[in-house]
């Protein structure tokens, strides 16, 4: 038996906003953060297990103190209890009744249960030798099914559909994971993006892009619309007639509006539009959606459970389902959703790009295609070539596409020294980033 003994948190960022990395036309000065958390036991295996939040700056060390609350939850625990039935102890954190009050399941609270839940799930992987995706994808119909919380779901997905689903793909388990070894799975890049670059910037990445493999890239929009009519005709200069070009808003707009602009960039052969209102905004999503037909509508990196997701189903208000896997509350919530998406008939394309998020969702959708859906159609995993030097297993894109991760765990793990230089504000880097801010600041008054 073993028992948890600490739970570490850090508050990591990276100064992405000083070269606009990351900027659109809600963000226009990101940070790329962290809210890192270590679970450690007293096993004496060396496995630990890391999971985190993304956020893009401040309010970063609001999510480190939701983690530290979880604390008593872990602390003292029988680590081989807690990871033998991880629905179970996916449900005891989602259920702690006073902590459910500052949801309920919603919010900065729901956001760390999932990094806790996540680094749980990090553990058990690496006790057991695997990557992520590849445990998920040889647990059992009934394992899968016993991971959901199926309270709220029960009127659009039952267990028992679940199990169907789950069921009917289990057959071709070992020929997909075969052939996603071989062949890896598609992603699609928004490097290129950035609403804060220039457009010579916008045309050499985006013909890096191609270059590299790449069929599909994602402008941000939302700011100007003569702006983004000139950004889009750069890019489909640069990429050509065959690549497809996605546009995200970034919740920018009225329904409206999204309808009326969406209107101005369609001739540009849209491949969707993404989070055009409020994430909330079930209805005003299924009026875009029908605004802008035959544009594809995609949400998802800022819903905040499965209850909207399955509502956005139902109402058919999306038509790309974008999962993101530091926004809910883990692995878990995820795989209901992965299966709400299984019951709709609607692809999923995950969120990404933002510190770690590439490496923590390629395992969601690599599971989702051997052991959920069973296809690729239509379908990749977002890609920006940020950060990803900080982690222990980074992930591996090339020709375009993922290739599967090999390392047991979740990809979860940061690197101990970027950890300490990028901690704010006492890492390295920040220190002498305050010092070198202090004495420009004296020069100008003695100027």
């Amino acid at each position: 038996m073993s028992t948890i003994i600490a739970v570490e948190t850090s508050d990591v960022r990276f100064p992405t906003s000083r070269e606009l990395d990351g900027s659109d036309a809600m963000n226009s000065d990101p940070d790329y953060s962290a809210a890192y958390v270590r679970v450690v036991s007293d096993s004496g295996d060396g496995h630990e297990g890391h999971g985190f939040v993304f956020t893009i700056g401040r309010g970063n060390d609001v999510e480190t103190a939701a983690i530290t609350a979880l604390t008593p939850h872990l602390l003292g625990r029988n680590v081989e209890e807690l990871l033998a039935d991880m629905g179970a102890t996916y449900k005891e954190f989602i259920n702690d009744s006073q902590l459910r009050w500052l949801g309920p399941e919603k919010g900065a609270m729901h956001m760390a249960i999932g990094a806790v839940v996540n680094a749980l799930w990090d553990l058990k992987a690496k006790r057991a030798g695997l990557p992520l995706w590849q445990l998920l994808g040889t647990m059992s119909p009934e394992e899968l099914v016993n991971l959901v919380d199926f309270r709220y779901l029960s009127d659009a997905l039952t267990p028992g559909e679940a199990l169907e689903i789950l069921s009917r793909a289990e057959p071709g388990r070992e020929e997909r994971t075969a052939a996603l070894l071989a062949g890896g799975y598609p992603g699609y890049t928004t490097s290129p993006g950035w609403l804060g670059y220039s457009d010579e910037k916008l045309d050499r990445l985006a013909r890096e892009a191609v270059a590299a493999g790449f069929k599909q890239i994602k402008l941000k929009v939302g700011a100007i619309l003569a702006d983004d009519v000139r950004r889009l005709r750069t890019a489909r200069a640069a990429v050509g007639p065959d690549i497809k070009i996605a546009v995200d808003a970034n919740q920018r707009w009225d329904v409206a509006e999204a309808i009326e602009w969406m209107g101005q960039l369609a001739p540009f052969d849209i491949a969707w539009i993404e989070e055009p209102t409020s994430p909330d905004d079930i209805l005003g999503h299924a009026a875009i959606a029908r605004g802008v037909a035959p544009i594809p509508v995609a949400t998802g990196e800022h819903v905040q459970n499965r209850v909207v997701f399955k509502q956005l189903l139902q109402a058919k208000a999306l038509q790309v389902l974008q999962i993101d896997a530091a926004r809910v509350g883990g692995v878990n919530e995820n795989v209901a959703i992965l299966l709400l998406a299984a019951k709709f008939g609607v692809r999923v394309c995950p969120h990404a790009g933002g510190v770690g998020l590439c490496e923590a969702v390629q395992h969601l959708s690599m599971f989702d295609y051997v052991a959920v859906s069973g296809s690729m159609d239509g379908r990749m995993i977002e890609f920006v070539d940020h950060l990803h030097e900080h982690f222990v297993t980074p992930v591996e894109v090339h020709g375009g596409q993922y290739w599967p991760p090999s390392a047991p765990g979740a990809g979860s793990e940061m690197r101990p020294a970027s950890i300490a230089e990028f901690t704010f504000p006492r890492g390295r880097f920040w220190r002498e980033d305050a010092q070198a801010q202090a004495a420009q600041d004296a020069g100008k008054v003695l100027v």
